[in-house]
């Protein structure tokens, strides 16, 4: 009995002290998204005082954030997440608390001059560079700040996304592909939550998208093969992200020039493909977004169909050439639409597909399945949830192990007939078909062609028949 007793006097104190401390560094973080969306939202509405296009100025932003963070804060450049996970990972949190100011000046900078980027990276990474700074504050140790940061992570997502539960999970679920960490998912629901409500009580506002999907989707056997093919279609087109975003980093990397005039270059070429294609994947592109979840046809006509592809190579040459900023926004932009290409092909539910691949695309992208099921519920309705969890979940499987996050650890497989080297980071682990499943697909090739020759001689004998029998 003292025991029992003894254990839950423990475990009442430690969930006391984390519900005092996530909801500080929740209410912290609340405020500081807030401040910088503000300054972002402030930001765009001045392109009107612009005499000109407002990204004509790209070339020269692409320049100042690769001086300004090559010079103060080497951590803030690309797409923040991906930093935060490393630090985590291999710092136990800590992050220079420079990294806050820089990445913030330097993603307002890239966005208000029509780089294509988002804006939940940075309010991820700044929302843990806050976290981190608050745990040094009070002298935590390295075991407590890295919970604090994750909770950081989470506050981060929560207050820039609008969606509390689905930005706490993932926060917690992009660390580690397979595993979801349960001693931080209490910290991290209630800073997520604290932060929110920090947020709108701060005036922060937020746009869902109740479609009331019951009312136009039945449940039939039709419509749910669709979604297992929109899951295949996603996998794909989270795959091609995911793989062009890597080698367009390299490719840009490799090419041996200053890198202030490579930053220049890759700003001026896009500006130079919007004479061609538009300027709808300048900045963060919401309102393309925004048209794809109404299935009215004069809406949906405006978008291109490639305008996916287009999404992608903009985002690519913008974090390439030295741009500050996140991933996710241009990844819902390529789900919406993709989803839209799809719905379009089907011939119906333009809007339903959309939604689908805006949450699809998050989970394969970034290996956070159960974070993009939860925001289908509260982006768009209780009754998308059959369908979106299921294209989720293929979506997932079929992008395999790979993340715009290279530094999530793996600790699962997704087909029993890999090997995986468990442990280790996506960059890092090897993956293998298992020996007696190389055997296997020697034997299934062999079979082939087998038949095909067999299938060969015979058309050739017919052949011989039919040429027979006309002499």
């Amino acid at each position: 009995m003292k025991k029992h007793f003894l254990e839950q006097s423990i475990i009442f104190f430690s969930v006391s002290k984390w519900l005092i401390i996530s909801t500080v560094i929740g209410i912290t973080i609340g405020a500081i998204v807030t401040f910088f969306v503000n300054i972002l939202e402030y930001a765009e509405d001045s392109r009107d005082l612009l005499g000109f296009k407002y990204y004509y100025l790209l070339p020269f932003a692409l320049v100042f954030t690769v001086w300004l963070t090559k010079t103060f804060a080497p951590n803030a450049k690309g797409h923040g997440t991906e930093k935060v996970i490393e630090a985590i990972h291999k710092k136990h949190g800590k992050i220079d608390i420079l990294v806050m100011p820089v990445k913030l000046i330097a993603t307002v900078i890239t966005i208000f001059a029509g780089g294509s980027v988002g804006k939940e990276g940075p309010a991820a990474q700044i929302g843990a560079g806050a976290a981190s700074f608050i745990a040094d504050l009070f002298r935590f140790s390295k075991e407590h700040r890295k919970k604090i940061v994750i909770c950081g992570i989470s506050a981060g997502f929560a207050a820039v996304f609008g969606t509390p539960i689905s930005g706490a999970i993932f926060g917690v679920e992009v660390l580690i592909v397979g595993i979801i960490m349960y001693d931080v998912l209490l910290p991290s629901f209630i800073a997520g939550f604290a932060a929110f409500t920090t947020a709108q009580f701060l005036g922060l506002n937020y746009t869902y998208f109740d479609m009331r999907f019951s009312q136009a989707i039945p449940l039939d056997i039709t419509l749910i093969g669709q979604v297992v093919l929109a899951g295949i279609f996603f996998g794909i087109i989270a795959d091609f992200f995911i793989t062009f975003l890597k080698r367009s980093e390299l490719s840009i990397k490799s090419i041996k020039m200053n890198v202030y005039l490579k930053a220049f270059l890759g700003g001026a070429f896009l500006v130079a493909l919007s004479f061609i294609f538009g300027d709808a994947y300048f900045g963060l592109g919401l309102d393309m977004v925004n048209d794809s979840f109404f299935s009215d046809q004069s809406l949906s006509s405006d978008i291109p169909w490639y305008a996916f592809l287009l999404k992608t190579i903009f985002t690519s040459v913008t974090l390439g050439a030295g741009g500050s900023g996140g991933v996710l926004t241009p990844l819902f932009f390529v789900g919406a639409t993709s989803g839209n290409l799809f719905g379009t092909l089907m011939g119906d539910h333009i809007a339903f597909f959309s939604a689908i691949g805006f949450v699809s695309l998050l989970a394969g992208a970034t290996n956070a399945p159960i974070a993009a099921i939860i925001m289908a519920v509260e982006l768009f309705g209780l009754e998308i949830a059959p369908y979106a969890a299921v294209s989720v979940v293929i979506t997932f499987l079929i992008t395999g192990h790979r993340s715009v996050f290279p530094s999530q650890i793996l600790n699962m497989k997704k087909s029993e007939m890999l090997d995986i080297s468990m442990g280790e980071d996506i960059d890092h682990s090897s993956i293998n078909v298992r020996e007696q499943d190389k055997q296997k697909f020697k034997d299934l090739k062999q079979r082939l062609r087998s038949k095909n020759k067999i299938a060969h001689r015979r058309v050739h004998k017919d052949k011989e028949k039919e040429e027979d029998s006309n002499v």
